[in-house]
């Protein structure tokens, strides 16, 4: 990282009870990274992992699809279907 992604950076302080501390550290000297660095991925995981927006939102956008009739076929006749037109040259 330059020292721009430190610009806006701020500092957080967790205080860990000592087993916790030394596997975390234990787990970054096996990845050979900082312990602050193994956090910072952590926590980005994390992150990744929350739902983001607004659950209501969402399922109103899923009820609403329900209720419209789209074509479909039958699983193995679409992925037929799907699988022919691969070799065929035809634009997609």
């Amino acid at each position: 990282m330059s020292h721009l992604d430190y610009v806006m950076a701020k500092r957080l302080q967790v205080i860990l009870q000592d087993p916790d501390y030394r596997e975390i550290q234990r787990i970054a000297r096996v990845r050979r990274m900082s312990i602050a660095e193994w956090v910072r991925q952590a926590l980005r995981a994390a992150q990744r992992q929350e739902p983001s927006g607004d659950v209501g939102k969402k399922l109103d956008a899923v009820r609403a699809a329900a209720r419209h009739a789209y074509p479909t076929a039958d699983i193995d006749d679409m992925l037929a279907h799907i699988e022919s037109g691969y070799g065929s040259g035809a634009p997609p």
